[in-house]
């Protein structure tokens, strides 16, 4: 069995856009007719140039091979071109590949992925959610305390047991800066009323986008430590985890990250520091599914756990839900909401969502499969990036 084709998908998310302007598919066919599919976390570039790179990576380092040949696949790519190294925009390339390699492989001998990969360890898998706003809201959840905490208790409602919510002002591509008062005030009543709200019912998850000093993520998480935070999301920039220790030297708040980090040597090094006890691999930009259990085994050696990232669409949730299935050391996942919306609409059956958790499926590879007529009808022809930090410094 050789994969033999290699297909793209650049469709548009419809609003409210949760989980991105756009999701980047990529469907792998075998010359025996076994389809796997994938996907890409990659923000660097338009969405439709990332899919070129997509083909043209497949034909020089998939196509003609066996999907079972995963390893070297890997580090074919990895070292194409004499690169070698954590390269953000060429492994989310290759995640995408080797995701739906994986896929085809489970097909192909009719288990689920994770049952390749160690096998069943939770019968269900415990999730959160970002808090979203909603139509004809008239403030801004984000910036709003006590719609944020409105909002938490819904979801609590729900079944959710962890909420997120990053309301620690802007990101730009200058930080880390240093927060200003009104963002500590408005992040410390934000904190504390989303605590009142859902009391012990729910984890809070305090989210930052790297944009802080580390002396200034230590003022902040000083100001909401006393709510009990599960915890305190890349405080400082991703280039130099030791800056990134500092903050957890000084907070009782677990720190997590790793959405913008690639290949477990980077994920190494945030473990060496002791920069993070909670480790958030994006399955659509670390490597693929392989990659992030190599990090899931080094997280287990520091007694670090893991919670998969998500912020795109619902196949690279599915790889999430492979990889925290067969991981010892899982945490919590990142959905969606529910996983209800266009995330459902775009796959032919939807992911198990129940009171909080997700049910991991027992079908064989990946589990989900992407209804291509609903992806055709919903081309995305723009050309932004995934996502947009401010480009002018914090002020």
């Amino acid at each position: 069995m050789k994969i033999s084709d290699c297909r793209t998908f650049v469709v548009g998310n419809p609003p409210p856009h949760f989980g991105g302007r756009y999701f980047l598919f990529v469907k792998l066919t075998t010359d025996d007719g076994i389809e796997g599919i994938g996907e890409a976390y990659v923000a660097t570039f338009g969405p439709h140039t990332v899919a070129d790179m997509i083909v043209d990576v497949a034909e020089r380092h998939v196509i003609g091979n066996e999907p079972f040949a995963i390893e070297r696949m890997w580090r074919n790519v990895y070292g194409s071109g004499y690169s070698s190294r954590p390269d953000v925009t060429l492994m989310g390339v290759m995640s995408a590949l080797e995701m739906a390699s994986w896929d085809i492989v489970g097909k192909a001998v009719g288990r689920p992925v994770y049952e390749l990969l160690g096998g069943r360890v939770h019968e269900s898998l415990r999730s959160y959610t970002y808090l979203f706003p909603k139509p004809g809201d008239t403030t801004d959840v984000y910036a709003d305390p006590d719609l944020a905490a409105e909002r938490a208790a819904e979801e609590v409602a729900r079944g959710f047991t962890a909420v997120k919510f990053d309301p620690a002002g802007p990101y730009t591509v200058f930080d880390g800066h240093q927060p200003s008062l009104k963002d500590l005030d408005r992040s410390e009543e934000m904190v504390r009323k989303v605590r009142e709200a859902v009391g012990s019912a729910a984890d809070i998850l305090f989210g930052t986008h790297g944009q802080f000093t580390a002396s200034g993520a230590i003022r902040l998480a000083r100001r909401i430590e006393p709510y009990d935070p599960l915890w305190f999301e890349e405080p400082t920039p991703p280039e130099n985890p030791r800056e990134m220790a500092r903050v957890a030297s000084q907070t009782a708040i677990p720190i997590a990250t790793g959405e913008r980090l690639t290949t477990k040597y980077e994920f190494a090094r945030v473990l060496e520091h002791g920069a993070a006890s909670i480790l958030q691999p994006n399955l659509g930009r670390v490597g693929g599914i392989l990659e992030a259990k190599k990090i899931a085994g080094i997280a287990e050696t520091h007694y670090a756990q893991l919670a998969p990232h998500l912020y795109s669409g619902p196949v690279l949730g599915a790889a999430n839900i492979q990889l925290a299935t067969c991981t010892p050391n899982f945490l919590i996942l990142e959905g969606i909401q529910d996983w209800g919306g266009f995330h459902a609409e775009i796959l032919e059956t939807p992911i198990q969502w129940e009171q909080g958790r997700v049910v991991p499926p027992t079908a064989p590879g990946l589990g989900v499969v992407l209804n291509e007529e609903v992806a055709l009808a919903h081309p995305y022809e723009g050309n932004e990036l995934h996502l947009n930090p401010s480009s002018e410094p914090y002020d």
